[in-house]
């Protein structure tokens, strides 16, 4: 008997690889061996391979099975091995024809079925990238699989079907086998309504911030009393965000797609996605982790839209600092014993906090309990390095009797959302030639060097860099906040005035 081979993907992160699958059919006593550095659910493979061919109609050999995952050294995980061995096997006992070149990626059910599985966008990415288009997924898979441009997906409810697809004897297949339907999303998925920003009642100051906040991509720190609308202000930023452009909406399906717990997306995600984990979240919750390969976490799931940490100072401060990376780089490499996992994490940042731990301490604050000392430890929970990365940093004010009866007045999410897609398209134009997309992502070699701005319009920003009211980190954070505002008002060039703004901006939420 010939060695059978096929083939599947291993992910690890976002990133896939090819793996070949061998199959050798032996002549010593029964036995099932997985080689390859399988996990425990896909050493589990094998009793289910067993039970799913026999109920199919072609048992397996009941001589020495053994299946070499190549290349050994990588990590396999996951039931989605599961097909791949068996149409290895299959081919090993010439139960079938040749399948050279064929990617299989699907759970098997005791009964035979194609179960689908989580990350089947990033895996057939992966394969038609390294040159394998031909696919074969579970049935409810294929509306994802199909997203990915160069992909030819065929999709199967059973193994009895795809065998005999691949010249398997139909005289005992299980032809006739109909699974129970899986259950599967609607045509047209349901998605959430989108908060309008006319909700907000007053609030002019921070309205501006987050129209600024959105025009830019900054991150924000939203300080205030409980009640302020700071919660309203920050669900209502990623209905003022564009639309994921294919090749960012590519990228956002395909991590949710990897840490959905059943993947079934029938089109690319468009909306910028909004993610708000509780306080109480776990760094491997909010950066990723988990036992043997990390998987992503909220920040990883907020690419390309929107992390909100509501009562910031409540989260532990490992966490908070953790993010500190991602901030800068975009991107999460998180470091584990079973391997090295890296995903995209470039997402806006909004932080809200209370004045205090009681929450009582703005305007005259005459009813706060808290002690001065309870103060620095609440907002030292937030370190300095932390805040530094954060463009927008705001005092959000109680609403006066008067701002409280404007409710659905204001202007609403549609109108602002207009100005902020002019705003991004001015930019683009502008930062295109150097590979950038937004004010927030333009390195200081840019803004110091072909987008430099004459010495006496930064003159307020050199005075507090010279006094050390800003770091050199802050100072080009102002300087995209001042573009941003110029695109926002339709100039060329930010204007001393802009810098003004942007300066007030980043100072004006300073924890107190």
């Amino acid at each position: 008997m010939a060695v059978g081979r096929s083939y599947c993907v291993a992910l690890v992160g976002l990133n896939g690889y090819i793996v070949e699958v061998e199959a050798d059919i032996g002549q010593t006593l029964p036995a099932f061996v997985i080689l390859g550095l399988p996990d425990a659910a896909l050493n589990e493979a094998k009793e289910r391979i067993r039970s799913a061919a026999l109920n199919s109609g072609i048992p397996l050999s009941r001589r020495k099975i053994t299946a070499n995952l190549i290349p050994a050294s990588l990590p396999k995980r996951g039931s989605g091995f599961d097909l791949a061995i068996t149409m290895a096997v299959l081919r090993a006992a010439e139960d079938i024809r040749s399948i050279s070149g064929t990617v299989f990626m699907a759970e098997l059910g005791l009964d035979g079925r194609l179960r689908p599985v989580r990350g089947i966008l990033p895996a057939v990415m992966a394969a038609v990238q390294a040159g394998y288009p031909d696919i074969v997924v579970a049935e409810a898979n294929v509306a994802e699989a199909r997203l990915v441009p160069g992909a030819k997906v065929r999709g199967y409810k059973t193994l009895a079907r795809l065998a005999y697809d691949f010249g398997a004897d139909p005289k005992d297949l299980a032809l006739d086998y109909d699974p129970p339907a899986e259950d599967a999303p609607d045509d047209e998925p349901f998605e959430p309504a989108v908060p309008d920003l006319s909700d907000v009642s007053g609030q002019s100051e921070a309205r501006r911030a987050l129209e600024v906040a959105a025009a830019g991509g900054h991150h924000m720190l939203l300080t205030g009393p409980p009640g302020a609308g700071k919660t309203m202000l920050a669900e209502r930023l990623p209905g003022l965000l564009p639309d994921l452009h294919d090749t960012a909406a590519m990228e956002v399906t395909a991590i949710h797609s990897l840490a959905a717990v059943r993947s079934s997306a029938l089109q690319l995600i468009r909306r910028p996605p909004f993610e708000s984990p509780h306080h109480s979240a776990t760094s491997a919750a909010i950066i990723g982790g988990g036992s043997g390969l990390p998987r992503p976490g909220a920040a990883s799931r907020a690419h390309r839209g929107v992390l909100f940490l509501d009562e910031a100072p409540e989260y532990e401060r490992r966490v908070l600092d953790a993010l500190r990376q991602p901030l800068e780089s975009g991107e999460l490499v998180i470091h584990r014993s079973a391997g090295t996992a890296a995903y995209p994490a470039r997402f806006q940042l909004v932080l809200a906090a209370n004045p205090c731990p009681c929450g009582k301490a703005s305007g005259k604050g005459k009813d706060c309990t808290c002690t001065p000392m309870m103060r620095r430890r609440y907002f030292g929970r937030m370190s300095g390095p932390l805040l530094d990365r954060v463009d927008i940093q705001l005092q959000v004010e109680r609403l006066s009797l008067a701002e409280f009866g404007q409710c659905g007045t204001e202007e609403d999410t549609a109108t602002v959302a207009a100005r902020v897609a002019i705003a991004r398209r001015r930019q683009l134009a502008r930062l295109l030639p150097f590979g950038l997309e937004t004010n927030s992502q333009a390195p200081g070699r840019v803004l110091r060097g072909e987008l430099r701005l004459p010495a006496g319009t930064t003159r307020v920003l050199d005075t507090a860099l010279e006094r050390g009211l800003l770091t050199a980190r802050g100072y080009d954070r102002v300087l995209r906040l001042a573009w941003t505002l110029a695109d926002l008002d339709h100039s060329d060039v930010p204007g001393a005035d802009h810098l003004g703004q942007a300066l007030g901006l980043r100072q004006a939420g300073a924890a107190s």
